[in-house]
């Protein structure tokens, strides 16, 4: 006898800290239970057969309501309950995540001679996501990217790229982000509000940032997946470098788009080559 249910994000993980609460028909409460941290709730209180409303409340997550039937052996089986994001917005699920290099990119790309782009990324930058499992907007990122790392496919202007004229790669040889915090811009997308040092400048700059799924890798780990853009300017960052050919044309545009792609693995263990 008594209710049994699995309560999860659309995601399919875990919701540990649900509560569900069933009423009988004329509204008064009959049963209040707690998920544990598998998310599943078996509560042995003995309900009289027939028809209950019950609703699956929990922290950073739109309401659920629903109706059950108690059978003549005093059971009901909710199954498994799908919680939504509050507002509509997902996020993975709370704790530490360690962005994946190896199966990362960070690039830059920079209109040059006022025709067509060059592409470069960098090769060497490490991260961590905190997702907050409660204020989602509370949740953190931060990352650093060596300037050396600068590739391009063009070892004379890589060297140009690292040198004073640029990113001073010596003098600053780290870039780092650190978010302030999330707002919501959709389903699966936010703006990620923080401040980059670059060149020696720190400069407020927020990522559109759209959250792409999670799953299970080869190894045995969890894996969520974003992509984040931005555009800079570079004289905000003291890059003020240019040439300008005779016809007036500026050999490298003034703003570059930041294109990042990222996998993060959950937990603080280093991921998997």
């Amino acid at each position: 006898m008594g209710l049994t249910a699995k309560i999860r994000t659309r995601d399919g993980w875990a919701v540990s800290h649900a509560v569900v609460t069933v009423t009988d028909m004329a509204g008064t409460q009959v049963l209040r239970a707690e998920a544990d941290a598998e998310g599943a709730v078996r509560d042995t209180t003995e309900l009289a057969p027939g028809p209950y409303t019950v609703i699956v409340t929990a922290v950073g997550y739109a309401p659920v309501a629903s109706s059950a039937l108690v059978t003549a052996s005093g059971r009901a089986e909710l199954g498994a309950v799908t919680l939504a994001r509050q507002g509509g917005t997902e996020l993975p699920p709370p704790g530490p995540w360690t962005i994946d290099p190896a199966h990362s990119s960070v690039g830059a790309v920079a209109q040059h001679l006022g025709i067509s782009s060059v592409h470069g990324r960098f090769t060497e930058f490490a991260g961590r996501v905190e997702i907050a499992p409660d204020e989602v907007e509370k949740s953190r990122v931060d990352a650093v990217i060596r300037a050396a790392s600068i590739d391009t496919g063009n070892g004379m202007r890589d060297d140009h790229l690292r040198s004073p004229d640029f990113l001073d790669a010596e003098k600053y040889p780290e870039i780092t982000y650190r978010s302030t915090g999330l707002t919501a811009a959709g389903a699966d997308r936010w703006t990620v509000h923080g401040e980059l040092t670059l060149h020696g400048v720190v400069r407020q700059v927020d990522l559109d940032l759209a959250y792409l799924g999670t799953g299970a890798d080869p190894w045995g780990g969890t894996r969520a997946a974003f992509r984040a853009t931005t555009e800079l300017r570079r004289e905000d960052f003291a890059m003020n470098y240019n040439q300008v050919l005779q016809a007036g044309i500026a050999a490298i545009g003034t703003t570059l788009k930041v294109e990042l792609d990222i996998q993060a693995v959950q937990g603080e263990a280093l991921p998997q080559a």
